[in-house]
């Protein structure tokens, strides 16, 4: 069979590569369902001998279907991808387009649900295969601020389209108006008709549960000829959710092994910063009552009316959480480039069993840690634990040859890096712990506790009198690219916990691999605080020590020597311990001298050699470096920066950005294009950056200074001319922000607390985002300054009078 889930998205507009997405659900695949016919090939579960390989792919709200031998899922915007062996995915088709060729004139074809909802995109699909050999596809499209939605079906005799629309099976969002089940449309009780997942139960009705925010998560009895919901249900029975808790994307999934029936669901919001995570309860009966692992009747679990929208702390508690925000973190000295391996808000999943093998798999979306929106689809295998619940492998299916063997205690025994998921509802991201796993049965370290080994790799993990329990597997850990022992466990309360054993390193290979990998990034122009880092991996320790504490100090505070003193050297250097094992590493650090004040930095592009050096005018010498940029002749006597719109790009350094008061001003002839095209973009990585783009998504002027998932941002009325020349100013002084065109205020704030200084800007460019889904800027720059106070009203006017 097939399996999908759906969820709805609430969705920010932050800068180009925030998509203005829905989060869809996955299809559960049931052996024994009679519309099950596509799905029965086996799952591939073994690569021998090979590194697993990758292709990923940007499908939200991925729900999966199984035809033949490939596997299908369908996303928010009518995106759909495809793979044979849930590890390389090719696209489909992408975007609610009349070229869509799985919906063509999809605008037509879906008019009538799109005009209704206001919105000219649709949310997370769903397909099942009927007894009649037909897919029928249930789409979705809802207005996004408000619960205003409409669910329909559409038919075609193959999996890729061409569909058709057999109409509107239910409204939602009709204020102060009948609603499905005959009164007043109330969004607190009366579902967001989104986020369908269609499935058979095990006797082979067909059933269909839906619903998002607004008043819970429903279910309707479907007829399995016409795939229509049976007549006088309205909007069927209610499970779980109400007063618009955030509680979205369910998908039912039947297990032959334990004869429940899973309700998979997704808890918080959808984007980086919105605690996304996956949870689960389960009932004997598709229609529930659907209980977690405390017993607890999901019927019950919904916000509190009496608190402000989107109560959290209300529904938190409740239902088995499988996974959320988590990092294994990589230390200093341990395999891989990045941080480590880790989801940020992972949701809206689908699930899938293998028919011949009883293999689970869950299939979702995540962000991950340092890359902002961003999101690819994961699938990951599941166990059932000795309870009945599943529980969820730490890394992503890879296609191992399936190891069954009985673990031994020696096998089991050394480090592990430990993160326990909790219960909350949050955007923090839990971090590992590295800890003990003994002979004798004990844990130590960060956490401490027993740990026992059971029949077919069941484990038994108590700590702080609680007790875990789940199953050790074999898994491919893409950092050391090698198999690693893991675990994966529940807590009776619905807590999970995962774990991933580390290799046995001797003291000197410690020290020697903390030394091989320790960094503080680029030396040769140091104006922040350096975080020094004082452990490596496996609890080395690294201390420090400077040639020159009056400019760096041995904590990493800079102290840059004043105007006209000239840059210094600095020699840090780092020594790293383990037991009686030690060595050393020297960075050279420049640590430069203060600004001249205020004019930070001045390009007019009047130099010869613009392909490569974009010249500081100004007496700081802060000059860029050049790519693909031409020289365009504004007169005789004036030249600009002509960007291509491809390519073309400046870096200027870092060190132009330190200050608190900032002014940006230049002058420039936008070609109008792409939205998110960027004049400016100064940060470090996707974290923390401030950009000026001259449309975004409204076709609006906009400035955004952004850290740490929070956005603050200063929004002009209409958008920036184009094929002009238009003066454009941004000033920050304390808490205010102003925003000017041609002189004139175009937006204002009180409430920019965010200070450029605090960005520790590492990226810094002119024409070019930090975004790679966003174009390039296309048009010309001339006179680009830069302020460390913000000019007054008068000056600005004053520099846009003078014009190129």
């Amino acid at each position: 069979m097939k399996g999908y889930w759906v969820s709805v998205l609430h969705i920010s507009l932050l800068s180009s590569a925030l998509l203005t997405t829905t989060a869809l659900a996955p299809v559960s695949v049931l052996a024994d369902s009679p519309g099950a016919m596509s799905s029965k090939s086996q799952v591939s579960t073994s690569i021998e001998n090979t590194v697993p390989a990758f292709r990923n792919v940007s499908v939200h709200d991925p729900s999966v279907i199984k035809v033949g031998d490939t596997f299908y899922i369908f996303g928010s915007h009518l995106q759909v991808a495809k793979s044979k062996d849930l590890m390389n995915w090719d696209s489909v088709a992408s975007g609610v387009t009349d070229n869509n060729p799985v919906v063509p004139n999809v605008t037509k074809e879906f008019a009538e649900a799109l005009q209704w909802s206001q919105t000219d995109t649709l949310w997370a699909a769903d397909v099942i295969q009927l007894a009649d050999g037909k897919f029928y596809m249930y789409y979705n499209a809802c207005k996004g601020d408000s619960p205003r939605s409409a669910l329909g079906v559409a038919v075609a005799d193959n999996i890729e389209g061409p569909y058709k629309d057999q109409g509107i099976l239910l409204k939602s969002g009709m204020w102060d108006e009948i609603s499905e089940d005959g009164t007043i449309y109330d969004a607190t009780i009366h579902p967001n008709v989104v986020d369908p997942d269609v499935f058979f139960d095990k006797n082979g009705k067909l059933w269909m549960v839906y619903g998002s925010y607004s008043g819970g998560i429903f279910i309707l009895e479907m007829d399995e000829t016409t795939g229509k919901p049976l007549p006088n249900q309205g909007y069927g029975k209610k499970l779980t959710g109400g007063n618009h808790s955030r509680i979205e994307a369910p998908y039912m999934l039947y297990s032959p092994e334990t004869d429940y029936y899973y309700l998979y669901l997704s808890y918080g919001g959808l984007g980086a910063d919105g605690g996304y995570n996956i949870r689960v309860a389960r009932s004997k009966t598709p229609d529930g009552p659907f209980l977690d692992a405390e017993g607890n009747d999901m019927i019950n679990v919904k916000a509190d009316k009496d608190k402000p929208l989107f109560d959290d702390r209300s529904i938190e508690p409740f239902g088995v959480k499988l996974l959320g925000n988590f990092l294994f973190q990589k230390q200093i000295g341990d395999p891989g480039t990045d941080q480590g391996i880790g989801y940020v808000s992972p949701g809206h999943n689908s699930a899938y069993v293998d028919a011949e093998t009883g293999k689970q798999f869950l299939i979702f979306h995540s962000r991950f840690p340092g890359r902002g929106e961003e999101h690819e689809v994961r699938v990951h295998e599941m166990h059932m634990n000795s309870e009945g619940w599943p529980v969820v492998s730490p890394y992503r299916y890879a296609a191992l040859e399936e190891n069954t063997a009985q673990l031994t205690t020696q096998e089991i025994a050394g480090q592990y890096k430990w993160v326990n998921h909790g219960k909350e509802i949050t955007a923090e991201i839990k971090s590992s712990q590295t800890v003990q796993f003994t002979p004798d049965w004990q844990i130590s370290g960060a956490v401490t506790g027993t740990w026992s080994l059971e029949a077919q790799n069941q484990v038994q993990i108590t700590s702080n009198n609680v007790v875990y329990k789940g199953v050790f597997t074999h898994e491919w850990e893409p950092d050391s690219q090698k198999t690693v022992l893991t675990f994966s466990a529940l807590s009776s309360s619905g807590v999970a916990l995962w774990g991933s054993q580390m290799t046995a390193m001797k003291d000197q290979d410690i020290v020697n691999a903390v030394k091989k990998d320790l960094s503080i990034g680029d030396t040769g122009n140091v104006f922040f605080n350096l975080s020094l880092p004082t452990k490596g991996t496996r609890n080395a320790e690294i201390t420090w020590k400077s040639s020159n504490t009056s400019a760096l100090s041995a904590t990493g505070v800079v102290n840059r020597p004043r105007t006209g003193k000239g840059d210094v050297k600095v020699a840090l250097t780092a020594t790293i311990r383990k037991g009686s094992a030690v060595s050393s590493k020297t960075f050279n650090v420049i640590i430069p001298q203060q600004a001249v004040s205020p004019l930070l930095g001045e390009y007019t592009f009047e130099q010869k050699k613009l392909a490569k050096i974009a010249q500081d005018f100004s007496k700081n010498e802060y000059h860029g470096q050049a790519f693909n940029v031409a020289t365009s002749a504004i007169s005789s006597k004036n030249q600009a920066a002509a960007f291509n719109g491809t390519d073309s790009y400046i870096q200027l350094p870092g060190i132009i950005t330190d200050t608190t008061d900032f002014t940006f001003s230049a002058w420039v002839n936008w070609s109008g294009g792409g939205a998110w095209q960027r004049i400016f973009d100064f940060g470090n990585g996707l974290t923390r950056h401030m950009f000026l783009t001259p449309a975004q998504h409204t076709g609006a002027l906009q400035f955004t200074i952004h850290d740490q998932g929070r956005d603050q941002s200063l929004i002009a009325a209409e958008p920036l001319p184009s094929n002009q020349w238009v003066h454009v100013a941004v000033t920050l002084q304390g808490d205010t922000g102003t925003m000017y065109v041609n002189g004139k205020v175009v937006a204002s704030s009180t409430e920019i607390t965010f200070n450029p200084k605090d960005l520790q800007v590492t990226e810094a460019y002119l024409g070019k985002s930090r975004y790679t889904a966003d174009p390039f800027y296309k048009g010309s720059m001339d006179n680009v300054k830069v302020y460390d106070k913000a000019l007054t009203s008068n000056e600005i006017l004053r520099q846009a009078k003078e014009k190129p």
